[in-house]
């Protein structure tokens, strides 16, 4: 399933994040997936008159978008270009100490989604890039032209839980011996002709996320960053998680479960309501787990 969070300029689960975060005046928060900006502004407009947030973001060009929709806000955000999964240095080159809450909402924005030449998605033609920041090294036609079978049966199995991922590694290796796959609906259509279409979703839905998790080192960012977010945190601090696939639940469910020093707000995952869901489609799959900092750690 690829997951996507949001269309644009609508952040996921907004009243949901509001009320378990709490923001208010005299805080300090940090937005470690800022998007659009749309979460921030929540967090801005609820700490008033003088919260701060940090926004930490690895794709300039939301970053840009961002900075347009926060500008009223001028020295109350502080704009980090760069991976959550380096929390702590980034809060420690900007001399931000210890922090009231922490949201991380690690779906990705439409704009990657909808824009072709990012290669995310197999409804319209474009690179098999993947990446969210242009400027690091790996990409997804790499991944598929050059990867071993074993490895990249291995990769769609475990990051895209496709069970036919043997096979369609099998494929996509033969394939490529006579041809190297450039484009996104390249390989889509490939994969396709090779298993053929069963109910609504997609046959290359699943390989597609494998690749996009990957190349952007997904579940490792997620994995480094929760301890950094912990230490981070004040006392009573709290951590919210949006997640968009049982992948990412799972390692921020057992990551709560496992620390002596949070406390689970959440016994199940909070997800959209219907109404949110109607609206933006692309939210369905969300869930969010929240903890707190317990006085004791």
């Amino acid at each position: 399933m690829l997951h996507m969070d949001r269309v644009q300029h609508i952040p996921v689960l907004l009243e949901e994040v509001q009320h378990w975060l709490r923001p208010r005046a005299s805080g300090v928060y940090v937005d470690g997936t800022l998007g659009h900006g749309g979460h921030t502004e929540m967090m801005l407009e609820d700490s008033a008159p003088d919260g701060r947030v940090v926004g930490i973001e690895l794709d300039a060009r939301n970053m840009e978008i961002a900075k347009k929709r926060l500008q009223s806000f001028g020295d109350r955000v502080l704009y980090v270009h760069g991976s959550y999964a380096d929390l702590e240095k980034h809060l420690k080159d900007n001399n931000v100490g210890k922090v009231d809450g922490i949201l991380l909402d690690v779906g990705f924005s439409s704009s990657h989604v909808d824009d072709p030449a990012r290669g995310f998605s197999f409804m319209n033609e474009g690179p098999l890039d993947m990446r969210y920041d242009s400027d690091q090294g790996l990409t997804a036609e790499e991944v598929v032209n050059s990867w071993p079978e074993a490895k990249l049966a291995e990769t769609f199995l475990i990051y895209g839980e496709e069970r036919r991922a043997q096979y369609i590694a099998k494929i996509i290796v033969k394939r490529r011996r006579k041809k190297r796959f450039r484009t996104t609906t390249d390989l889509s259509e490939t994969i396709a002709e090779a298993i053929g279409r069963h109910g609504k979703l997609h046959p290359a839905t699943r390989v597609f996320q494998a690749l996009r998790i990957v190349v952007n080192n997904e579940l490792g960012s997620l994995e480094a960053v929760l301890p950094q977010a912990v230490e981070a945190l004040k006392e009573d601090g709290r951590l919210c998680v949006i997640s968009f696939h049982s992948l990412e639940d799972r390692i921020v469910k057992r990551f709560f479960r496992g620390s002596n020093k949070l406390e689970a707000l959440t016994k199940k995952p909070v997800v959209p309501t219907e109404e949110e869901q109607s609206k933006n489609p692309r939210a369905r799959s969300a869930k969010m787990r929240v903890a707190t900092k317990s006085g004791s750690a």
